[in-house]
This record gives C-alpha cells, structure tokens and sequence, in this order.
C-alpha cells in the first residue's frame, strides 16, 4: 500500500478521533447528564454491556437488509433487462417505479404491514421498495450505454439477441449496476429500520429500530446511541462490501478500478 493509500485510510480515522474526543470534552467540561447526550466512553461501556441483546437485534435487521437486497437486484435487473428490449413495456412501468420511489416509505409501510401476514416478509417488502429504484435505473443506463461501433460489429457477425445482452450489455453495464447497488445497499438498511420503526408499533419486537424505540421510552440514551452507532458502522460495512466486489469484478478491465499512477 502506497502513502497516497495510507493517507485516505489514516485521514477519516483522525476526523473520527477528533470528533469523539471533542464530544467527550464537551460533555465532560459541561456535566451533560447522560440521558440527554451520554459521552462515546459511556456508548462504549454500553455496547458491551448489551451486546447481547443488540446484537441479535443487529441480525436481525441486517437479515432484513440483505433480503430486500437481494430481491431489489434481482427484480431491479430482471426489469432493466425488460425496459431495454421493449420501449412499451419500459414507457408503461417506469412511472410506477417512480410513484414507488418518491411515495414515502412511512406512508405506505403501515399498509403493507396490514396486508402482509407475515411479519418479516413485511419488512423485506417495504426494505425491498426503498432500494430498488437504483438499480432500475442505474442497470438501464448502462444496459444502454454501448459503444455503437461494438453494437455494429455484433450485428455484422449475426449475434443473437440474447448473446448481445450477454456479452455486450452486461459487461457494459457492469459499472453503472455497481454504482447503483452502492445506493441501493444503504437504502435497503433505511428501509429495513424504518419499516421496523412501524412494524415495531404493532409488536415486532426483534430489530435494532425496536431497541431505539424502547431506549427513548425508558430514557436509556446511552442503549439508544449504541443502536445507531451498529446502524451506522452497518451502512458503512454494506458500502464497503459493495465497493470491494466492485473492485473484484471491475479491475481487471474498466477504468474505473484500474490501479491509478502516482
């Protein structure tokens, strides 16, 4: 690992310090009771003390999140693959995938929790709607986005339908797929908490948002900050996860991850 590698690693990790220590000297110096803002050493104690319970919570969610994930790729491309091949079809359900996408997720979470039974297929439904957008839109660009010239040789040689897709678009849509699951990961985390912030109203019991709920009822902020700070170092793992497979698959061939000059 090159210094330039070092440095964007080592520069977030000081921000991180920096804040942390002005928070706790902060907090220290003006006496702020702990439930109103708990210092990070007391978060700290309290993630360990409750890892217990918040762990299994943290699964639980993330068992929602990765669900919704994958529905959202596989439906998002399967209907990406649909637009591309067919004007009318993309003209008569993209604007339902918009409706879908700027409707609130609040407001329409209730009604799915209503009408779903079961209550983790609930949740992966609503996580599924908040992060499928993305790679609708994201995979049909880049379905798209082929070089004409490649297109012509193709069609010179006689290649099928089906071998153009597999063999021109999909490579060519590979980066813009990526980019979109990047959004896409941390939306299905959104939507997996604020669907079980609903659902958690009506008695499901499991998820991280249901500890947030429970720790502001009782006032146990420093069990509520440690909450989020799973949620987030959650979303912050997804994103990572997903750059590093886009790394795998990319870096071989496409600009985008090829290793860049000092």
């Amino acid at each position: 690992m090159n210094d330039r590698n070092w440095l964007r690693v080592l520069a977030p990790i000081a921000v991180g310090a920096i804040f942390l220590l002005l928070w706790h000297a902060l907090v220290v110096l003006n006496d702020v009771p702990a439930y109103i803002v708990p210092s990070p050493v007391l978060v700290f104690k309290t993630l360990v003390r409750d890892w217990g319970l918040l762990s299994g919570s943290l699964v639980v969610t993330l068992q929602v999140t990765g669900a919704a994930l994958f529905a959202a790729v596989v439906l998002g491309v399967a209907l990406s693959v649909l637009f591309v091949q067919n004007r009318l079809i993309e003209a008569s359900l993209l604007p339902y995938a918009v409706i879908l996408q700027v409707t609130p997720l609040v407001a329409i979470a209730p009604l799915i929790i209503i009408w779903v039974d079961e209550p983790r297929a609930a949740l992966v439904i609503c996580a599924t709607v908040a992060s499928i957008f993305p790679v609708i839109t994201n995979t049909t660009i880049g379905l798209r986005s082929v070089d004409p010239g490649l297109l012509d040789l193709f069609r010179m040689h006689g290649a099928t339908r089906s071998q153009t897709l597999l063999r021109l678009r999909f490579p060519s849509a590979a980066p813009y797929f990526f980019a979109g699951l990047r959004v896409a990961a941390a939306l299905a985390l959104i939507g997996a908490v604020v669907a079980e912030f609903v659902a958690g109203t009506g008695g499901t019991r499991s998820g991280l948002a249901y500890q947030i709920l429970q720790a502001g009822l009782q006032l146990n902020i420093p069990r509520l900050f440690a909450a989020l700070i799973l949620i987030t170092a959650s979303g912050i793992a997804l994103f990572l996860l997903v750059s590093l497979l886009s790394r795998l698959v990319l870096r071989r061939w496409h600009e985008s991850e090829l290793p860049k000059e000092s």
